[in-house]
């Protein structure tokens, strides 16, 4: 019998089944909905940091991305790493302008 099949049995690292992939360059980002932006006044200039000090983001991680959900009725000037389609459009419907910034 060969080392490591006592038993007739395959060796617990053969037996396992591989999972997953963990992928090492994967951006994480910090998400906002524009209904957390609702609070600021109209034409202020929303930054990642500003939203730091007001405590609506925790943490940036590698970024700011701005979602969708919720409306937006003051035209804000919101600067982000990313931006949805549905954010962008919502707030330059509102009057607003979305700026990309680089990571």
């Amino acid at each position: 019998m060969r080392p490591g099949f006592e038993g007739g049995q395959m060796p617990l690292h053969r037996r396992l089944p591989k999972r997953g992939f963990k992928h090492i360059f994967k951006k994480h980002y910090a998400v906002v909905n524009l209904e957390d932006l609702a609070d600021f006044d109209a034409q202020v200039k929303v930054t990642p940091e500003l939203l730091v000090e007001r405590g609506v983001v925790r943490n940036l991680l590698d970024g700011l991305k701005v979602l969708g959900g919720g409306e937006l009725k003051a035209p804000l000037h919101v600067v982000a790493h990313r931006f949805s389609d549905s954010a962008r459009e919502k707030i330059q419907k509102a009057g607003g302008k979305a700026e990309v910034i680089s990571a």
